[in-house]
């Protein structure tokens, strides 16, 4: 058993490989708690679309793509939240409107230019075993920020998660906390796509989340027992795709998705 954990482990890109399982299976279901409170599931699907003209503009000029699409997923997503106020709409609309259009340009940043080598396979399933020592220092850096933005605005984005109307009542800045929620949403996506890719991160984001809803009641536990599932699918798919030879980001969601099953069919099992 020390065998099967350790062995692969002897090589640079699956250690490289592992810390980036960590930090996608820890963040990304932390940030995703309140996304699941606030009933905003497919918003990490559509701010991980729109990123992609950031990555591939990262490959054109040849550097860590993870580093210019943390700025384009946080343009990104203040527009979500300007774009609906300013325009009347739903932010829904506004995020289906973005999410499309900066999909569609990255594909043709993608198809035009000859520079790029990169298959698109890999941008939409991740690529974790690839991962370079620049991308881990970009999401370990990453990792810093959120966190230390989870610690400053916890109150205010928990209060307007369950109470959206009592926050802005009280002269609580709820438009704060909700670009404060977007910003950090963007941030680590940026770090799942390395390892679950564009269309598998948001399994990542909502699975453990809403899994540990199911096993816990109050907020923090439940934020705590999501990062604890999110990190045992991250490394579990990890060493399934080295052992099995499957594609890492599907592999941590199905052993997500899993979990999640399993929980469901305990407490369906369980009496009222």
């Amino acid at each position: 058993m020390i065998d099967f954990v350790v062995v692969p482990l002897e090589h640079g890109f699956m250690v490289r490989a592992l810390i980036g399982s960590i930090l996608v299976g820890v963040m990304c279901p932390l940030v995703g708690a309140y996304a699941v409170t606030r009933n905003l599931a497919f918003i990490g699907d559509a701010l991980a679309h729109a990123v992609l003209p950031g990555m591939v503009l990262g490959f054109i000029v040849g550097i860590n793509p993870a580093i210019v699409a943390v700025p384009v997923g946080v343009s990104v997503a203040v527009l979500v939240r300007t774009v609906s106020r300013r325009a009347g709409l739903s932010p829904d609309t506004s995020i289906g409107i973005l999410f499309a259009t900066m999909f569609a340009l990255g594909l043709v940043m993608l198809a035009t230019s000859r520079t790029i080598t990169v298959d698109i396979e890999d941008l939409l399933l991740g690529q974790v075993l690839a991962i370079t020592p620049t991308g881990i220092y970009v999401s370990l850096g990453i990792t810093v920020m959120v966190i230390l933005g989870l610690f400053a605005f916890h109150h205010w984005l928990l209060f307007a998660s369950f109470d959206p109307l009592g926050a802005q009542v009280i002269g609580m800045r709820a438009k704060f906390a909700d670009y404060a929620f977007l910003v950090m949403l963007a941030l680590v996506i940026v770090i799942g796509i390395q390892a679950a890719g564009i269309i598998l991160v948001m399994a990542m984001l909502v699975t453990p989340a809403a899994t540990a809803y199911m096993l816990v009641r109050r907020f923090v536990p439940v934020m705590m027992v999501a990062a604890v599932l999110g990190t045992v699918a991250a490394v579990t798919g990890l060493y399934l795709s080295y052992y099995v030879n499957l594609p890492a980001g599907p592999a941590m969601t199905l052993v997500a998705s899993g979990v999640f099953l399993v929980v469901i069919s305990l407490r369906r099992g369980s009496p009222a």
